[in-house]
C-alpha cells in the first residue's frame, strides 16, 4: 500500500488524462489514444523507465484502456443510430472490417512492435497523426475518394494494415478509420460512431499481444503485466468511463465542419509534440 501511495502525483495526472481520453473517445471516436500515449510516455520517463521500452509501455497501456472506452463509446453512438454494423460486423464475419482490423492489431502488437525501437514508434505516431490532422483541417468538406467503402480483397488488406498501424501507435484506429470512411462517402457522425467499434476490434487483440510480447521484458514500470501498466490502466479507464457519454452528446450536437476542425487541430498539436521529443 505504501508503494502505491507514493505514486499519488502520477495517479492525479492519470485521472486528468482519463477525463480527457473519455471525452475525446465519445467526441471523435478515437479511443483517446492520441491523448494517452504522449502523457503516458512522459509519465513513464519521469519514473525512470528506460527509453528502449518506454514507448512500448505507453502504447500498450493506452490500448488496454481503449478496450473499455470503445465499449462505452460504441454503445453511446449506437443509441443515436450512428454505427454501421454492415462494416463493423456483418452476418458473414469474413466480410467484416472489424475482423481483419483485429487480426492486424494482434500481429502488430505481438510481432511488429517488439521489433521497433521507441524512437521508431514515436516517429510513426507523429507522421501518421500529422497527415490525418492536415486532411481534416485543410481537406475539402465534400471531397470523396469514392462513394462507398471498398469490399473484396480490400477488407483484409486495408483492415489488416489499419489494425497493425493502430496497434503500434497505441490508438483506437479512429484517427485512421474516420477519415478513410469519410472519404468513402460515410457521413462524419456515422464514421465516428463506427470507428468506436473498430476501436474495440483493435484494442482487445492488441492488448493481448502486448501482454505476451512484453512478458518478462526488463525495465518496465511497477504494476505491469507484459508491456501493459495496470496502474495506468485502472486509473485512466475508471475516470474515462464517466466522461465518454458527455463527449458523445457533444459530437451529435456539433456541425460536421466544426467537428473536423477541432479533431484536426488537436491531433496536429499532439503529433508535433511527439515528433519534437523523438528528434531532440
Amino acid at each position: 500500500m505504501a508503494e502505491l501511495l507514493s505514486y499519488w502525483p502520477l495517479m492525479i495526472t492519470l485521472s486528468l488524462v482519463g477525463a480527457v481520453a473519455g471525452l475525446t473517445s465519445g467526441l471523435f471516436g478515437i479511443g483517446g489514444g492520441s491523448v494517452m500515449v504522449p502523457v503516458l510516455f512522459y509519465a513513464f520517463i519521469s519514473l525512470g523507465v528506460p527509453e528502449d521500452v518506454v514507448m512500448h509501455c505507453a502504447v500498450a497501456t493506452s490500448s488496454s484502456v481503449i478496450i473499455f472506452n470503445a465499449i462505452r463509446s460504441v454503445r453511446s453512438h449506437n443509441k443515436h443510430g450512428a454505427v454501421d454494423w454492415d462494416l463493423l460486423w456483418p452476418k458473414n464475419p469474413l466480410l467484416s472490417y472489424g475482423l481483419w482490423i483485429g487480426v492486424g492489431a494482434f500481429l502488430g502488437a505481438i510481432w511488429l512492435a517488439p521489433r521497433l525501437s521507441s524512437t521508431a514508434l514515436i516517429l510513426i505516431f507523429a507522421v501518421v497523426a500529422s497527415l490525418v490532422a492536415l486532411k481534416f483541417i485543410f481537406g475539402q468538406p465534400d471531397w470523396r475518394f469514392r462513394d462507398n467503402v471498398p469490399g473484396g480483397a480490400a477488407r483484409p488488406i486495408v483492415g489488416g494494415g489499419v489494425g497493425a498501424l493502430s496497434a503500434i501507435m497505441g490508438i483506437g484506429g479512429g484517427s485512421l478509420t474516420v477519415p478513410l470512411m469519410n472519404m468513402c462517402g460515410v457521413p462524419i457522425h456515422r464514421a465516428i460512431g463506427t470507428a468506436s467499434g473498430f476501436g474495440l476490434a483493435i484494442a482487445l487483440p492488441a492488448t493481448i499481444g502486448f501482454i505476451v510480447s512484453g512478458w518478462g521484458a526488463a525495465g518496465r514500470p511497477a504494476f505491469s503485466l507484459g508491456y501493459v501498466n495496470m496502474l495506468g490502466f485502472t486509473v485512466i479507464a475508471a475516470v474515462a468511463f464517466l466522461t465518454i457519454p458527455l463527449g458523445t452528446r457533444l459530437a451529435h450536437g456539433m456541425s460536421q465542419k466544426k467537428l473536423k476542425l477541432i479533431f484536426g487541430i488537436g491531433l496536429l498539436i499532439v503529433a508535433a509534440n511527439m515528433a519534437r521529443k523523438a528528434l531532440t
